[in-house]
């Protein structure tokens, strides 16, 4: 008997973004609910060679039918995007840092994605991260670039929080405007009350939603222009295809530890 995959369904005005409610990562989006559910299905093989030896059960589906779609929402511009933009019902919950410790990364990625997918702008995020280059990367690679990149993001925060050691998390009250959006300023004091400034600039998107469009580590460097200066260079050498093979690698090697 076959193994029934859960999946989610976001449609969105141009594309449909189905996702798997057990296996963060595993997603793929298409013009049609069908179309999403294919590309879901083929990418089964390379998500399996992406956990590499811990596949923690996985077993890539040999049919369509074998996924089941349990929930089905309405998305926005960010689905057209590839992204997913509303958290499925089923995947609604936070992770307490003092819970964190105890999770696999697995565990971690997938109760960190909704938020990370609400609150950050990832399609916009992928553009500025790339830079003058994105306009001249077809569709199809630019759709491809989101994906991963989303995940890469989702990755990265669900890498750092794997520790609890007393840390508390403070938000300063006003925000301050400036030429590139709104700049939330923040800071993670340490158990031994040292600061670490952390700052987040944010942006209305078309909806009129307050997203994250990119973090200043240390309060002043930009998290998004010490990417682009590395995928700039990637995407010269080896174009859309090589850009999209390294963030997949680097995703995988934080999914690995």
């Amino acid at each position: 008997m076959p193994i029934l995959n859960d999946v989610f369904i976001e449609r969105g005005a141009k594309r449909v973004f189905a996702g798997a409610i057990e296996w963060p990562g595993w997603c793929r989006s298409g013009r049609t609910e069908e179309a999403a559910l294919e590309a879901l299905l083929a990418y089964g093989p390379r998500y399996a060679k992406a956990l590499g030896r811990r596949r923690l059960g996985f077993m890539a589906p040999a049919d369509v039918v074998d996924l089941r779609v349990v929930e089905r929402r309405t998305g926005n511009a960010t689905t057209d995007f590839g992204a997913p933009a509303i958290a499925p019902e089923s995947d609604d919950r936070s992770v307490d840092a003092k819970e964190a410790k105890r999770l696999s990364f697995v565990a971690r990625y997938d109760r960190l994605a909704p938020t990370v997918s609400r609150t950050f702008d990832l399609a916009l995020m992928t553009r500025i991260a790339i830079g003058p280059g994105w306009a001249q990367i077809a569709a199809d690679q630019q759709q491809r670039l989101t994906d991963v990149f989303s995940r890469y993001t989702i990755s990265v925060y669900a890498n750092r929080f794997d520790d609890y050691g007393g840390e508390r998390f403070e938000v300063d009250a006003k925000p301050t405007s400036g030429p590139n959006g709104v700049i939330v300023s923040s800071r993670i004091v340490k158990a031994n009350g040292e600061p670490v400034p952390l700052n987040y600039l944010m942006r209305q998107d078309g909806a009129g939603t307050w997203k994250v469009v990119d973090v200043y580590l240390s309060g002043t460097i930009s998290e998004l222009a010490t990417r682009r200066s590395e995928f700039v260079a990637v995407l010269q050498r080896g174009g859309a295809d090589g850009l999209v093979r390294m963030i997949e690698q680097r995703t995988a090697a934080l999914r690995t530890g």
